[in-house]
């Protein structure tokens, strides 16, 4: 049984052990894939040109040029299949979802089956409310891919509209045996709502909910049928147990007002469309963690085609827009959220970063402080807010920031770990070193394996040449939990120095060198290291790298003097000897 969170990987995995099958660039089933590298070389060169315009834009998620590059291509070239195919797919990535399904009939005409252009079609005819046709459209839809498992779905939301619900539970018994049930039965509670089946409904929100009580679709939706039902005081229970992990969200939120007022919070899903909307947001998000995100937009696009007023998955594909660094396009999807929707504060947080990453970050923490100001509760825009302070090197401004986030998260959640964590962080940045110990500590007591603060403690008490057992533990751990990370390889070959252990601390800081090649202060530290091995050429060298790739200047006046004196006229070398637990070693 797969939940949801593991519903992205299984198919991933099945997709790729079917046989020869995948369109490399989206994940489904599209014989014209198999045509390319003949029939692309014989293209008219004007083809050829839009062709490959029109990819390099939909693979950065310029989804209105690719849209364009591939119409220009497709009307010079319409009966070419491979045209035709990625023609509809930039059409859907960019909401023309008409366009799309017109474009998928005809790459029918010339190269049948495929899923995702029989998915396109049936989608269209969905939201037209043409139920039986979109059945048919998707009847022979299949298959261990993401548009063959979405267009079965979409089929029994189709049925189950056509009033055909027991072969709409037959075509989901189907997909289940694939190993994906736990991800079916909350699509499941959601048809057998829309149907006005509230009790079938409830068994089935309270089985997804049982196999994944954080997610927060699930929680929502599970809360609002109890709320429906009469039965607040269960779904206040379900709620705090939400918000104890340190979790929250606005459409949670939501609900919660209602059910604490004892009102009924209306239901998740009105009608087959945002039911099956849903659905489209779910595997649009798989798809983006899979690393698809031309494809993902598909699948959002299409999501919010169904639902219009599905604000979530606008805040989604705005995000998505957001990692392709499409921060024009995402702030107009986030402009365009109502001003009354449960969304808009994340919204308006959400352009106050992509402000940042344009470069105006003055402007971005004046929004942000303009939405803390008038909404001293969002702990979102005060996350944001003391992020973006500390990363501006404005230490004792974040610091406070957190503190007022920790006053509304609680600070006792298991997720409040994160506030203690980067207060600690801006706390040790503005040399208060006794308030960030404590913050780091109590992170720990939250989180007591969190990787990220049990290297940074445990390398702080290194750097300091204090508590060198307990660190040297910490990082252990650290480096256990997250093998790869350059930094954390990096503080245990640190912590090796520092106890005189210098073979050990060459043999980790290589390693973290080989993971962070371009960071300064490792390629210093593997310098350090090789001269008390005795290896003093490399260690040269190693200084050399190290002031050549410092873009701050910092690592390049310290390397300075070791390559003019070497180590040894510089700072001692750590005592070898055992350091108990407390005791202060010497500091290079």
């Amino acid at each position: 049984m797969l939940t949801l969170s593991e519903f992205s990987s299984l198919v991933t995995h099945k997709a790729r052990l079917a046989a020869g099958v995948l369109l490399a660039a989206c994940l489904t089933i599209g014989g014209a894939a198999a045509l390319e590298s003949s029939t692309f070389p014989v293209m008219q060169q004007s083809v050829t040109g839009s062709y490959l315009a029109g990819r390099q834009a939909l693979s950065d998620l310029r989804t209105e040029d690719a849209a364009r590059y591939f119409r220009s291509a497709a009307q010079e070239d319409w009966d070419n299949p491979i045209v035709v195919e990625r023609s509809f797919i930039a059409y859907a990535a960019n909401g023309q979802v008409s366009d799309a399904a017109r474009t998928a009939k005809h790459l029918l005409e010339l190269s049948a089956p495929n899923d995702l252009a029989s998915l396109i079609i049936g989608t269209e005819d969905v939201k037209e409310r043409r139920y039986a046709a979109a059945a048919k459209e998707l009847e022979n839809v299949g298959g261990d891919t993401f548009a063959g498992i979405t267009g079965g779905i979409l089929r029994a939301w189709a049925l189950v509209a056509d009033g055909k619900a027991d072969e709409a539970s037959k075509v989901l018994d189907g997909i289940g045996q694939g190993g994906l049930e736990d991800f079916l039965v909350f699509h499941r509670a959601l048809m057998a709502d829309v149907e006005g089946k509230s009790k079938e409904a409830l068994d089935f929100a309270a089985k997804a909910y049982e196999t994944d009580p954080n997610v927060a679709r699930i929680v929502e939706a599970y809360t609002r049928m109890l709320g429906n039902a009469g039965r607040f005081d269960e779904a206040e229970k379900v709620i705090a147990a939400f918000e104890a992990q340190g979790l929250d969200h606005p459409l949670v939120d939501a609900v919660k007002a209602s059910i604490d007022q004892k009102q009924r919070p209306g239901v998740f899903a009105a009608d087959v469309q945002s039911g099956a909307a849903e659905m489209f947001h779910s595997v649009g998000v798989a798809l983006a963690r899979e690393g698809s995100p031309d494809i993902a937009a598909v699948f959002l696009r299409l999501g919010m085609y169904l639902d219009p007023k599905a604000d979530v998955i606008d805040l989604v594909y705005g995000q998505l827009l957001d990692g392709a660094n499409q921060h024009d396009a995402a702030n107009a999807v986030y402009d365009a959220v109502p001003a009354d929707s449960p969304m808009k504060p994340m919204a308006v947080v959400r352009i106050a970063e992509n402000l940042d990453a344009m470069g105006d970050r003055d402007e971005a923490l004046r929004r942000l402080g303009n939405i803390v100001t008038s909404n001293p509760k969002d702990l979102e825009a005060l996350s944001v807010l003391g992020d973006m302070q500390r990363a501006a090197e404005k230490y004792a401004d974040a610091a406070d920031t957190y503190t007022k986030a920790l006053g509304v998260a609680g600070g006792d959640a298991p997720g409040d770990w994160r506030f203690y964590y980067v207060r600690g962080i801006s706390f040790e940045r503005d040399k208060h070193w006794d308030k960030a110990e404590a913050d780091f500590k109590r992170a720990l007591e939250l989180n007591p394996e969190q990787p990220q603060v049990l290297n940074y403690l445990g390398y702080s008490w290194v750097d300091q040449g204090i508590n060198l057992i307990p660190a040297l533990d910490m990082i252990q751990k650290a480096v256990a939990a997250s093998p790869n990370d350059g930094y954390i390889i990096d503080s245990l070959g640190w912590a090796y120095f520092r106890l005189g252990r210098f073979d050990e601390a060459v043999q980790q800081l290589e390693l973290a060198v080989q993971l962070r090649s371009t960071d300064p202060e490792i390629n210093d530290h593997l310098g350090d290291a090789y001269w008390r091995a005795g290896r003093k050429l490399e260690a040269k060298f190693q200084w050399n790298i190290a002031a050549a790739v410092d873009q701050e200047g910092n690592v390049k006046a310290r390397v300075a003097k070791k390559l003019a004196n070497g180590l040894d006229a510089v700072s001692p070398a750590p005592d070898p000897g055992p350091v108990a637990e407390g005791q202060a070693a010497p500091t290079p």
